[in-house]
């Protein structure tokens, strides 16, 4: 199964060592499992999103592990790809970006012809480069986004709804990052995906400890982020915080730009046509698997 990290650390810039490197079962111990692809994505201080990403595993590539190790933004968003649609390309390794934003989805739908023409009559289909799912459910929020007036939590929900309705649907777990703002979403229940609000500052005890949260399966470590409050989303828990706690399914997550968190739910309870893992070609199946 794909696996996604975001994090935002509120108005200013922080470093982080990163956690596709060095846990003994971290990301990039676990791509060799997960071998499709790896990506992280920041934000210059100027705004401009960047993107270091590879479709080799994130172990064999040591270019990808020195960027990991260099990086500083405000909001992070980090992705292991387990293919279950498009070939092992750069283009069609996540994050992708549109429009300044940035994007990475855990998950598997149907009816791709059916999307590809409701992007021609949105008239987005240009910003699809790759052959995956995920680029398309981008570019349908992002066409969304714009017949919105720039509100992108308008956007994801309208695009949402609109393939829910309209698309056989399994999971669309996403996180969308811009240098200020940061959105998760899990739908339906099929994927958890956890969230975290950190504040050293209120454990006095842990006021001067940094940022080293890890699980078998993640890890990542910020000194920066030692003192100041950050909010953290992971396909599972990281450490034994007990703060971390599942995102209900069809919640809309949005941590605004110093770190206000709101919750909305405005999606059905589930997709008019659900899928389930014996619904799904082999190869898609076997990257919905845990």
């Amino acid at each position: 199964m794909c696996r996604l990290f975001g994090l935002h650390a509120g108005p200013q810039p922080v470093r982080a060592t990163f956690w596709l490197l060095d846990a003994p079962d971290s990301l990039a111990e676990q791509s060799r499992r997960e071998p499709d692809g790896a990506g992280i994505g920041t934000f210059d201080p100027d705004g401009r999103a960047r993107i270091a990403k590879r479709p080799l595993a994130a172990w064999e590539d040591h270019a990808f592990a020195r960027e990991a190790r260099e990086l500083k933004s405000t909001t992070f968003l980090a992705h292991v790809r387990y293919a279950s649609t498009g070939a092992h390309t750069m283009v069609n390794t996540h994050p992708f970006e549109q429009d300044g934003r940035l994007f990475a989805h855990n998950g598997a739908f149907g009816g791709l012809e059916r999307l590809d023409q409701r992007l021609g009559e949105l008239g987005v289909s240009d910003l699809v480069q790759g052959q995956t799912d995920s680029e398309r459910l981008f570019a349908l929020i992002t066409a969304e986004t714009r017949r919105s007036g720039g509100d992108v939590g308008g956007g994801i929900t309208r695009a949402i709804k609109w393939i829910a309705r309209e698309l056989p649907v399994f999971s669309l777990n996403l996180i969308v990052t811009t240098a200020t703002d940061l959105w998760s979403l899990r739908y339906p229940a099929t994927h958890e995906l956890h969230i975290l609000e950190r504040d050293p500052g209120a454990a006095p005890a842990q006021a001067s400890a940094p940022l080293d949260a890890r699980s078998t399966r993640i890890r990542a470590h910020s000194m920066d982020l030692s003192r100041s409050p950050h909010v953290l989303f992971a396909t599972e828990p990281m450490d034994h915080n007990p703060g971390w706690h599942p995102m209900a399914s069809g919640e809309l997550v949005h941590v605004g730009p110093v770190l206000t968190v709101t919750a909305t739910f405005p999606f059905p309870d589930a997709p008019a046509h659900p899928l389930t893992l014996a619904d799904l070609e082999p190869s898609a199946a076997a990257s919905q698997k845990s």
